[in-house]
């Protein structure tokens, strides 16, 4: 039963990153070009791996990463295939690898909360 925790981290992770990648893609092109912070939409990476990381058994950090590594692939040719961008192939494939990246970060900070209500609720 544990190990279907597991999983259902990876599905969740694969799923909510690639609806953040296509919502960022398609929705945050050019919105942050006037400030200079084209990349800010990165962030939102943060929610998918937050997520998992939380339903994952005992707050996993492996779990949403592999589900992020899954959905990397998918995710680079369905933007290749479907959206015109005016990136290259490596600096989609960067970008991505930096996605990953923030989801990971998203996965260690849903840990760090799981931890800190944790404590907070052995303490009473």
């Amino acid at each position: 039963m544990k190990s279907v925790h597991g999983w259902v981290g990876v599905a969740c992770c694969f799923l909510l990153f690639i609806v953040v990648c296509f919502s960022v893609s398609l929705h945050m092109k050019g919105a942050f070009s006037a400030s200079g912070n084209s990349e800010l939409g990165l962030l939102f990476f943060l929610i998918p791996g937050a997520l998992a990381s939380i339903i994952s058994v005992r707050g996993s950090v492996v779990f949403p990463v592999l589900g992020a590594i899954l959905a990397m692939p998918l995710c680079l040719l369905l933007m290749r295939l479907y959206l015109a961008t005016q990136r290259s192939f490596w600096q989609e494939l960067a970008w991505l690898f930096s996605a990953v990246f923030w989801c990971a970060l998203g996965a260690l900070c849903g840990l760090f909360i799981c931890s800190l209500l944790g404590n907070k609720r052995s303490d009473r």
